[in-house]
């Protein structure tokens, strides 16, 4: 497909390298000649410097035949008027990049009268991300499938969990209702087979329906009560976004943030938080806030290097739960060492949601991509497929289908039945399947096998 992408800094560039890789043409634009002579140096993409609400610009782009306009600036506004040029001169399919809580409340409205398609909210799918981590405060990073019906869930695997050096084979009669799905060893991926043997050290990811993975958290002695009180410092987008993701839930919050304007807007719009006005990266004040009381800290504000210290305090103290938001994606990998296990990023959210809304629509006759889930420091992907009619491996054991090295089918769901899936199983038309894979080896459901019939 031709698609242009408006940016305005990694974002774009980092959306640019994923759907270049998948084979579709790319046109980046941008007003910076740093972003574009990187792209340029760097990818097999094509280049034009401008605004995205220049319509020379899109033209130049090529806008006319665009099957996909993204417009991912950091400015809701830019980002809206080049999706409607966009589509006016003949682009497709419009997707944009909108943070701003008060263009969200009316996200219908706009986007009928702008003609955008799809509209990507980083903050608020941060947000959600960060309620999931709430749920299991020991979990490194959890994502969900098929409307929230399976849950796949890394952890680092300790010397109490009793699956060490222990053969999966052996594991899957023990532990009948989940799949271990994928692993990270010596920073090298693995998608495990059943002679895999797991380690010490391990960050492992198990896959199954929300109660049988919390049972088996259960049985390994893993802490699985939901976080119930935390600390957010800073009072962004993200803050508001979480503070009304998990009201209703419990969970009580205190927000922190510095500016006094700011704190008053939070109290006026939340009635499930506690607004401090004050610094969080103040020892002093998060001591006389009863710290350690609290199940979690949640490290929110823009500067990543007072997420990073506040979160290395909250480590420090022994805090439950942990979690750093993080600007800098080429950072992220070095804070896991530092003992920082779960670590977000709008940026990198907005570049995973518009992967999987473009994968989506360039879906084969014989399967619909639902979702793309990038895992183990890039090095692995997790994707809902559905089975549409014709596909050649339909129907057919998994034992007889050749499945492709360093792929594995960890999940067929059917109508309200969840599958842990063995040789005897096989894929129908209409089945969400889950599968784990190194990167690049899926763009569709086909490409899990290597041949149809053994």
């Amino acid at each position: 497909m031709n698609i242009i992408i408006v940016s305005d800094g990694q974002v774009g560039y980092t959306l640019a390298e994923y759907l270049n890789k998948d084979g579709h043409d790319i046109t980046l634009v941008d007003k910076n000649r740093h972003a574009l002579q990187k792209a340029s140096e760097t990818l097999d993409v094509l280049c034009v410097m401008g605004s995205g609400a220049n319509l020379r610009t899109l033209i130049e782009a090529g806008a006319e035949s665009a099957d996909i306009i993204i417009a991912a600036t950091t400015n809701d506004e830019l980002n809206m008027v080049s999706c409607l040029a966009a589509k006016q001169l003949g682009a497709k399919y419009a997707i944009a990049r909108i943070r701003d809580p008060e263009y969200t409340e009316s996200l219908t409205l706009l986007q009928d009268k702008l003609d955008i398609d799809q509209v990507i909210n980083p903050e608020r799918a941060t947000a959600q991300e960060i309620s999931r981590l709430m749920r299991f405060p020991f979990a490194i990073n959890v994502e969900s499938f098929a409307h929230g019906r399976v849950e796949m869930v890394e952890f680092r695997v300790e010397a109490n969990d009793r699956i060490d050096r222990i053969p999966l084979s052996q594991l899957h009669s023990r532990y009948p209702h989940v799949q271990f799905t994928a692993a990270l060893r010596d920073g090298e991926a693995i998608i495990p087979r059943g002679s895999f043997e797991i380690h010490v050290g391990d960050r492992l990811y198990v896959t199954g329906d929300r109660i049988s993975v919390t049972a088996f958290f259960k049985q390994l002695g893993k802490d699985t009560q939901k976080a119930k009180n935390a600390i957010l410092i800073g009072g962004g987008h993200v803050s508001y976004y979480l503070a009304k993701a998990v009201a209703g839930m419990g969970i009580h919050l205190k927000i922190v943030e510095t500016q006094e304007e700011r704190c008053r807007s939070l109290s006026e719009s939340l009635d499930n938080a506690v607004i401090i006005n004050g610094d969080g990266t103040d020892r002093e004040l998060l001591e006389s806030e009863h710290i350690r009381e609290h199940d979690a800290l949640i490290c929110l504000t823009d500067r990543d290097e007072e997420n990073l210290v506040t979160g290395l305090y909250g480590v420090r103290v022994g805090m439950r739960k942990v979690i750093v938001k993080i600007n800098r994606l080429d950072t992220m990998e070095i804070i896991g060492d530092m003992g920082i296990d779960s670590v977000v990023s709008p940026k990198l959210a907005t570049a995973n949601v518009i992967l999987r809304a473009v994968r989506a629509r360039s879906h084969s006759q014989n399967s619909v991509i639902e979702k793309v889930y990038p895992l183990l420091a890039d090095q692995a992907e997790a994707y809902e497929f559905i089975a549409l009619e014709g596909g050649s491996y339909l129907n057919i054991p998994l034992s007889r289908l050749r499945l492709r090295k360093g792929v594995l089918v960890s999940m067929i769901v059917r109508g309200r039945q969840i599958i842990i899936p063995f040789g005897s199983d096989h894929i129908e038309a209409g089945d969400t399947v889950i599968l784990t894979a190194l990167a690049g080896t899926v763009v569709d459901l086909k490409d899990a096998f290597e041949a149809t019939e053994k």
